[in-house]
C-alpha cells in the first residue's frame, strides 16, 4: 500500500462514544477510537509488550492496555507516564458517513 494512502475503516455510527474498534488495513492492525464524537487512531500494538491496545478500557482518551495496564492518550499516542513514548498516531475523517484512516 502506498505511503499516504486513505482507507474507509468503518461507518461513523459503528463505533459509539467511548469506544474502540480494531481494523485490518493491508496487514496492518488499527485501533480506531471514538472519544465524545471525535475519532483517532493508533498502531494497535503497545510497544511494552504487544498487547492489543484496541481491546483495552477506553477512559475519555486514554486507553489502558489489558495486559499490563500502559496507558496511551488516543489523540497523540503519548504514553501517559513518559510521552516521550508514543505509538503511531493517524488521522481520522468522517465524511459522507464513513471513516477514513489516512495512512502515512
Amino acid at each position: 500500500m502506498p505511503e499516504g494512502t486513505r482507507v474507509r475503516v468503518a461507518g461513523v455510527g459503528d463505533i459509539n462514544p467511548g469506544e474502540g474498534r480494531v481494523v485490518d488495513v493491508a496487514g496492518r492492525e488499527i485501533a480506531v477510537f471514538n472519544v465524545d464524537g471525535r475519532y483517532y487512531a493508533i498502531d494497535n500494538s503497545c510497544p511494552h509488550r504487544g498487547g492489543p491496545l484496541g481491546e483495552g478500557d477506553l477512559d475519555g482518551a486514554v486507553i489502558a492496555c489489558p495486559w499490563h495496564a500502559w496507558r496511551w492518550d488516543v489523540t497523540t499516542g503519548a504514553n501517559t507516564n513518559n510521552p516521550a513514548v508514543k505509538v503511531a498516531c493517524y488521522p481520522v475523517t468522517p465524511e459522507a458517513g464513513s471513516l477514513y484512516v489516512e495512512l502515512g
